[in-house]
């Protein structure tokens, strides 16, 4: 599809997009991105200095750029409001509405949701206070789950059996409100789905790693590594997903008059009583956008255009290499508690070179020289025949990257092949 395409972010979920785009059709010519990164500016035309949450901006680019498709990678604006004033311009926008972006950026509002549309969740108690916030979690008892009710760069989400723990961390995020949910038991799953407003599409799931070390310790981060296909999904899992979860939601919030067109992200748990839905995002994951997206084998180009323009009706079947894909991120020193100083990062191409594909997140040229600007500063992609090759073709790649005092997971999709479900 021979288009103009805006991508609005700077991460690597945005830089897997565009491989993504361009591996799969699209001319890099024909992409612009705002603001982007370095390994971004590598491939395609960026914007450093467009404020990717300014509506007035973002319009002003897009209309002088004659872009004909923009695709919406980040939450924040969407909650912004981006994808309206896009809309309002006559520009095709994969990205939901600021109203039905809440699904994301407000917890309380996606739990109505769900009670709404019947969709299967953990309870949960919406707290505007510490003291119901204490009432709540000593009702529900250990492991404690608390999550603030706003927007919190993946880190707003405390499970643990520590209960001075549970309630500073509720402190932390009390001005924006705290859910306190019961604990679900049981392996996770990320399932995104492709909506036009009143009818979705499936990708394939993946699963990703939210603990900052190995054997799933330390704090939570925005993500440390990812892998898909799962083999040790139950039968018709995607079905179910579709069936019980996404369209009840996709068609809840049509009844509100907030149509979702865009990504919805839906992170499911598979406990003993059933599929539960963790949480709900209004776009893209990352880092498991990193696997899905790598594994395409379809126009990405087209499937958003349709969806973005009410039609995905005319899209043919998706299709996935039957390769596996694992990601692996490499972290600044002290990511997710403390921010390390810049630094540079070398060894890049030389990890290139051995097949994996590396997706920046926060990294930017100073005089020439690539540096590190951030906490997740790469992922590392592969694919294999099997998980042990991919896993291998991954940790080869990492292990010639330098960047001093950085961190990686050893583990992930260590236990792909051997992972099962209780029936």
């Amino acid at each position: 599809m021979d288009v103009k395409i805006l991508v609005l972010g700077q991460g690597a979920r945005e830089h897997a997009i565009i491989k993504a785009l361009i591996r799969t059709g699209t001319p890099a010519a024909d992409i612009t991105v705002a603001p982007g990164n370095a390994g971004i500016a590598r491939e395609v035309a960026c914007q450093p200095n467009l404020d990717p949450n300014s509506p007035t901006d973002v319009v002003k680019f897009a209309l002088e750029q004659g872009a004909k498709l923009a695709i919406i990678g980040p939450e924040a604006p969407l909650v912004a409001g981006v994808s309206d004033a896009l809309r309002a311009e006559g520009i095709a926008v994969f990205g939901p509405s600021k109203e039905a972006a809440q699904l994301e950026g407000s917890k309380s509002f996606a739990k109505q949701v769900m009670a709404a549309a019947g969709v299967p969740t953990g309870m949960a108690r919406t707290c505007t206070t510490i003291d119901e916030v204490i009432s709540a979690i000593d009702d529900f008892g250990a492991p404690y789950v608390i999550k603030a009710d706003g927007l919190a760069a993946g880190k707003g989400v405390l499970v643990t059996t520590d209960r001075e723990a549970a309630i500073a961390h509720a402190e932390s995020y009390i001005e924006m409100g705290i859910l306190v949910e019961e604990f679900l038991d049981g392996p996770e799953v990320s399932l995104f789905f492709v909506s036009d407003g009143t009818s979705v599409i499936p990708l394939t799931p993946a699963q990703d790693f939210k603990r900052a070390f190995d054997n799933d310790q330390g704090p939570n981060t925005g993500g440390m590594g990812a892998y898909s296909p799962l083999p040790w999904l139950p039968a018709n899992f995607i079905e179910e997903v579709e069936e019980k979860v996404a369209l009840p939601t996709i068609n809840e919030l049509a009844r509100l008059g907030a149509p979702f067109i865009g990504l919805l992200y839906c992170g499911l748990i598979i406990t003993k009583r059933g599929i539960r839905v963790i949480e709900f995002n209004a776009r893209f994951g990352d880092p498991e956008t990193q696997v899905v997206l790598r594994r395409l084998n379809s126009s990405l180009s087209n499937l958003l255009y349709k969806a973005a323009t009410g039609h995905l009706e005319g899209v043919s079947e998706l299709t996935f290499s039957k390769e596996v894909a694992v990601t692996v991120v490499l972290a600044s020193e002290g990511y997710p508690v403390t921010a390390a100083p810049n630094r540079p990062i070398t060894g890049i191409q030389e990890a290139e070179a051995t097949g994996i594909e590396v997706c920046h997140a926060a990294t930017a040229t100073v005089n020439g020289e690539l540096m590190a600007t951030g906490g997740r500063v790469l992922s590392v992609v592969a694919t294999g025949q099997d998980f042990e090759a991919a896993r291998a073709k991954a940790y080869e790649g990492i292990q010639k990257i330098s960047l001093q005092g950085s961190h990686y997971r050893k583990d992930i999709a260590a236990k792909a092949d051997s992972l099962k479900v209780s029936e």
